[in-house]
């Protein structure tokens, strides 16, 4: 699988990165594990957990692969703080205290002694600048090797990355993890762009709409083992299962027809090549889902069709280079 730099760093990540939010629910142990070994063997390193996913159980379950033998130098794992699940409660603490905490234990959770790419995972009520002390203390002391941010509006975004520049002590954000897909353009409206003034690497979560973009859904229908027809993720497919996301499910649906692939395929290869993109996240459940995506490697979407699925779902992506 073909590697990207994640932004200006030196840290190099596959464009398809393995999702793991549904891990812990939908996706237990025996899964998770055949789902990591096929990746990994498809040349897949970059796989994207938190300790708000199953409470701490895709952490855990991550951890288990590498102390069943899964070689750490395969993996690069990134992982999340200041976004956690207290007392059954979503919690949002960014300050250094938390961030520090939460970190400590995704690392012994996950048994190893360092995560790859470390990111706050919202933007919170602490100062930006006590929150970013945490990263740089991360790296100084070895807990992290890059550092970046997820969620962050464009300001948000900037304002971070602006911080971090303004003194050569200080550890340069690497990344930007935001919601991204056909169904999900809000982050070309200043997200990108500030991810390339700053030279960061994107990493596009829901590259598949959260699931509504595989086409599962068209017509109404709700197949009873879908997130959508679950108690724990319906509100998280809900907003792309509305009327006004249908013609682009539909022009997603008829591209692929047209060019013998599945709907799955094409979203994906409309964000993984998408400008500033470093790697397109996904959350497969099962190995069929994972290797349907890892077929995409080699694959392209002609100008034509990218230009026509821009048209549809928004509009011109100004950030792209014309054909």
């Amino acid at each position: 699988m073909l590697l990207r730099p994640l932004g200006a760093s030196g840290l190099q990540v596959s464009r398809l990165g393995l999702g793991t939010i549904s891990w812990g629910r939908d996706v237990e142990w025996p899964a998770a594990r055949d789902l990591l070994h096929e990746f990994v063997g498809a040349g897949g390193n970059l796989v994207d957990v938190s300790p708000a996913y199953g409470a701490g159980v895709a952490e855990k379950m991550v951890g288990k692969a590498l102390a069943a033998g899964l070689p750490r130098e395969s993996l690069v794992i990134a992982t999340k703080a200041g976004f956690v699940v207290r007392d059954s409660r979503r919690v949002i603490d960014t300050s250094r205290g938390a961030l520090l905490d939460d970190l400590e234990q995704s690392l012994r959770r996950l048994k190893t002694d360092h995560v790859d790419l470390w990111q706050v995972h919202a933007w919170g009520s602490a100062p930006i600048e006590e929150t970013l002390s945490a990263l740089d203390t991360a790296v100084a002391r070895g807990m992290a090797r890059y550092v970046g941010v997820s969620n962050f509006v464009g300001w948000q975004t900037a304002t971070a990355a602006t911080w971090q520049e303004a003194d050569r002590a200080r550890t340069p954000l690497s990344s930007i993890q935001v919601e991204y897909s056909l169904l999900a353009r809000r982050a070309e409206v200043e997200v990108v762009g500030a991810a390339a003034y700053h030279r960061l690497g994107l990493l596009a979560w829901s590259s598949l709409g959260r699931g509504a973009l595989t086409g599962k859904y068209r017509g109404g229908r709700l197949p009873r083992d879908s997130r959508a027809a679950s108690d724990h993720f319906s509100w998280f497919l809900e907003p792309y299962l509305q009327p006004r996301s249908a013609a682009i499910v539909d022009a997603v649906a008829h591209a692929a027809q047209g060019l013998g692939l599945t709907p799955s395929q094409v979203a994906l290869l409309w964000v993984r090549d998408a400008p500033q993109v470093a790697s397109a996240l996904v959350g497969p459940r099962t190995v069929e889902q994972l290797v349907e995506l890892i077929d995409t490697e080699g694959k392209e979407l002609v100008a034509p069709i990218v230009s026509a699925l821009d048209d549809i779902s928004g509009g011109p992506n100004a950030l792209r280079t014309p054909a």
